[in-house]
């Protein structure tokens, strides 16, 4: 990885440019420098980083309402162009920066925003449900946790024994991974769950079993044997580009930005930030989130 400069983005119709303060680092982003998604994501290098971003609104593509220059707002790239680790990013989707929002947390906030709100809407999880998180500790499974807490359901997350308090600060109720979890979801849940969520992948089987219905299971994990075990995959594919090599893709939940902002008012969604990196560093960044082992999200400040 490196800096690089490049040509000047500007917006289309319907976009916003903002000057980038700070933006998330992508996981799955992480996996395709690292080689490891190239049968199941084949990408063109070099590759542009970074899908969401924070900062302040500096042009106005044609149609734009609503939003002015100088608006401090958060949101989502066009999935084709990304671009998003920059000093200057455009958005296609966007929503005020939430004033109990750090920069940092602005910056790592549409991702999970949007990613939660389609999976939960997918599996219709409301109030009274029981939701499992799969990876509940990190970037994405500590707003998921908290999405679905919002809309009423009991969550059960799992992680590592040392991000347990770290997850009940959030609102769920740990218990580790790994081998003996179908066994451990049964007694903290004896009536079953009624969703799970898989962030993390690996483990679909147990998932499955946990469930009783592998339609209750939605992974967000690039596995092509998802399928063979009945999970559906999620993931959103940009505008006219197809479903590509992952399957039928999801609408974009861009609504959940707006969820999002006001459950950030109502005090009921933060941002944990694991680390902040000067855009420079970016590959620093990309080493910490290759451990697995940073609770949240892992952002680039500019």
């Amino acid at each position: 990885m490196h800096v690089a400069e490049v040509e000047e983005p500007h917006p289309g119709p319907g976009e916003i440019r903002i000057a980038v303060r700070a933006s998330g680092l992508a996981t799955g982003e992480v996996s395709l420098r690292a080689g490891t998604l190239r049968d199941a994501m084949p990408a063109a290098f070099p590759w542009r980083t970074g899908a969401e971003a924070a900062g302040v609104v500096d042009e106005l593509g044609d149609g734009v309402t609503g939003t002015d220059v100088g608006d401090e707002v958060f949101g989502l790239t066009p999935m084709a162009v990304r671009g998003a680790n920059a000093d200057h990013a455009v958005l296609a989707a966007w929503a005020p920066r939430p004033a109990a929002w750090s920069w940092e947390e602005a910056g790592g906030a549409a991702g999970g925003a949007e990613t939660a709100t389609r999976v939960f809407d997918r599996l219709a999880v409301g109030a009274g449900h029981t939701v499992l998180v799969q990876g509940a500790a990190g970037a994405m499974g500590t707003i998921a946790v908290q999405m679905a807490a919002a809309r009423g359901a009991r969550v059960i997350g799992t992680a590592s024994a040392r991000n347990h308090d770290f997850l009940r600060s959030l609102g769920a109720e740990p218990t580790v991974y790994g081998p003996g979890l179908v066994e451990r979801i049964r007694a903290l849940a004896p009536a079953g769950v009624d969703a799970v969520f898989d962030c993390a992948g690996g483990a679909l089987p147990d998932l499955v079993a946990a469930a009783g219905d592998p339609a209750r299971v939605v992974t967000i994990a690039p596995d092509p044997a998802a399928g063979a075990h009945g999970v559906h995959m999620s993931h959103t594919a940009p505008a006219g580009g197809g479903d590509g090599p992952l399957g039928g893709a999801d609408p974009q939940a861009s609504h959940g930005l707006r969820i999002a902002v006001d459950l950030a008012a109502a005090g009921r969604l933060r941002v944990p930030v694991a680390a902040a990196f000067p855009l420079a560093e970016a590959a620093a960044a990309h080493e910490l989130s290759e451990t697995r082992h940073a609770p949240g999200k892992i952002v680039l400040v500019n």
